[in-house]
């Protein structure tokens, strides 16, 4: 292994918690009739990518992992919905969310690989995979 000790050395995990803040900041230029609807959807599943990374990463097997994994992409794909509507609906300019959707486009892409590596076999990994591995 090369030396992961934490789900905060998962890039993944790190571009989730980058995409989490701008996502707050996001929410700052919504207007207060959405902060108990649509800002707080979005918050919560910002907050969920990570936090299901880092739980994942923390279970004894892969098939928790990966299943954690899983709910990760689905919070972002729900994330990416949000973005969509808080554009279409006018309450944010496509400008302002551009950064946060490639960040979430990329993060599902990681994501996608991530869980696909999990569900393979033991003998499917090489030495770099075994950094998205729980540890023993």
């Amino acid at each position: 292994m090369t030396g992961l000790n934490s789900h905060k050395d998962l890039v993944v995990w790190q571009k989730a918690m980058e995409l989490a803040v701008i996502t707050y900041d996001l929410s700052k230029g919504m207007p207060k009739t959405e902060q108990y609807g649509l800002t707080s959807q979005m918050l919560r599943a910002a907050v969920s990518i990570p936090a299901n990374i880092a739980e994942g990463n923390s279970r004894g097997t892969r098939k928790d992992y990966a299943r954690f994994v899983s709910i990760a992409r689905g919070s972002a794909a729900e994330l990416e919905t949000h973005f969509d509507l808080v554009v279409r609906v006018k309450l944010l300019e496509r400008e302002a969310v551009t950064r946060a959707i490639l960040l979430n486009d990329e993060i599902g892409r990681m994501l996608n690989a991530l869980r696909s590596k999990l569900s393979q076999d033991d003998s499917g990994f090489s030495e770099e995979d075994q950094d998205y591995l729980p540890s023993p």
